[in-house]
Order: structure tokens, then sequence, then C-alpha cells
């Protein structure tokens, strides 16, 4: 399962999404972000979900990337639906109608609407944080990030800035290296005969002891090999840095702001009448 995580790889293309400015990016994310959790019912969700899905068109990014991504987190998925199943939150609607279950559990048409609407969101959002992490550069994401936190600098707080960006782009970056890295401990446990798919759950855990261990000691491996090769470069962080690539808005950027803006506007005028 860990190899089919897609989640933080790069797919080069010259699609529409990969050309548009990556604080564009964020700024549509964090905005796409807010609309999927305002969304108060299914016409409004639909909005963002056909939003979302002409995203993924444009970014001409394969679909089999996004069900790779989305079968990896397919127990959290479930995990969800059951748990908002018997759960039919504060409406006063009335169900049209509902079947017992073991322990005096009940399951009814709200409830059932309320799991499915909840994994949706879910899936949305991870559909839509993929596709930024698909169509921009570690290096991009971490001009965006610095630029659009550069205000911070007027409280003192510019090394910090650079600093931050630089942590979140190096995460995302190394995201794809250890689950690699992961998958190879595995099967060089497996192939010394260790079993890590049967028995009960303590077994289970208690089996991944000996993948834990030598991945922890990779990856502070790695962080040192990385701090040095940074060292050996003469980094000195974001002070007088400066960039090969400038930052530039143009009318795509533009664009794809207004018709976000439009959907947006649209889904709350929804959720008011509605």
């Amino acid at each position: 399962m860990l190899k089919d995580i897609t989640f933080g790889q790069y797919f080069e293309s010259k699609s529409f999404v990969h050309k548009l400015d990556p604080r564009t990016k964020l700024l549509l994310l964090l905005i796409i972000i807010i609309l999927i959790f305002i969304s108060k019912n299914w016409l409004s969700l639909l909005l963002v979900a056909l939003l979302i899905f002409s995203s993924m068109i444009f970014s001409k990014i394969p679909i089999k990337m996004y069900l790779k991504n989305l079968k990896a987190v397919l127990p959290i998925l479930i995990f969800t639906m059951i748990i908002n199943l018997f759960y039919a939150g504060s409406t006063t609607a009335t169900p049209k109608w509902s079947q017992n279950l073991f322990w005096n559990l009940t399951i009814t048409d709200i409830s059932l609407s309320r799991a499915v609407f909840m994994a949706s969101r879910i899936l949305l959002l991870i559909i839509v944080s993929a596709e930024l992490t698909y169509t921009t550069t570690p290096n991009d994401l971490t001009d965006a990030i610095e630029n659009l936190l550069s205000p911070l600098r007027f409280i003192g707080l510019k090394n910090a800035v650079h600093t931050l960006a630089m942590m979140m782009t190096i995460a995302l970056r190394f995201i794809p290296t250890l689950i690699e890295e992961t998958q190879k401990i595995m099967n060089a446990q497996k192939a010394r005969g260790a079993d890590l798919e049967n028995g009960k759950l303590i077994e289970r855990i208690k089996a991944l002891i000996p993948i834990l261990i030598p991945l922890l000691i990779s990856s502070v491996r790695r962080a040192y090999e990385l701090a040095e090769a940074m060292e050996c470069r003469c980094y000195n962080g974001g002070e007088g840095r400066i960039r090969m690539k400038q930052l530039k808005y143009n009318f795509d950027d533009f664009f794809t702001f207004l018709i976000v803006f439009i959907v947006g506007a649209t889904i709350i005028a929804i959720n008011i009448i509605l």
C-alpha cells in the first residue's frame, strides 16, 4: 500500500495548472479548503467538486495517480464513514427510514447522508492537496511560502519565515523518499521471514518495531547528510539570497482567481438560501 502513496511527488508537464504562479496555487488551495468546510449541503459541495475535477483535467495529471493516492487513505475514509454513520448531528429533521442494528445502534437516512458527505469532504481535501504537489516543484513551493509570509519581516521574523518555508518544503520533498525507504525495509524484513500482514493486532504492531528503528536511523542519517551538503554550499538562510526564477503574476492567475471567487460567492449564496 505504501507504494500507492504519490503525495509529495512532482509530475512535469506544460499544463495550464503547472504554468500558474505557485503563490496563486497556494492561495487557491486555502480558498478551496475553506469552501469545502463551509459547504453545508450537497449542492454547494458539488460545485466545489466540479471546480476541483476541472482543475484535475487542466493539470493533465493521469487520473490513476489520484486513484493510487486515494487507495492509500481508503481505511481513513471507511473509518470516517463508520463514525458518522451512527451520528445524525444536531438536525431536527425527521428521518424517513431507520434501521436498528446491534448494541442499540441505529442507522437513518440522515446519518447515512452525513457519513457520505463527510467522506466526500475528506476525499476532495486529499485530491486538491495532492494536485498542488503534483503541479508545483519543491523550490517553487519554498519561494511561494516565503513570499506570502514576507510581511512578517516587518516584525523581525524575516529569517524565521525563510526557515519555516524551507522546513515545509523539505518535509514535502522527502515524503516519497521515506515511503520508498519504508518499502525497502519491509521487503528486507519479509525476506528474513518476518510476518507483517498476519496475526492479531498487537502482534502486527510489534512486528512494525524492526521497521521503525531502521527507518528512524535512516531518516537521521539523511538529515545529517542534507545539513552537511547545505553547509558545504555555504547556505546561510534567506539573508542576501537571490532567486534564479522571479515570481510574477499573469493574466491566467487573475482569471483563475476570478473563477474561484465566482464559485465561492455562489456557494455562500447557496448556503444562505438553502
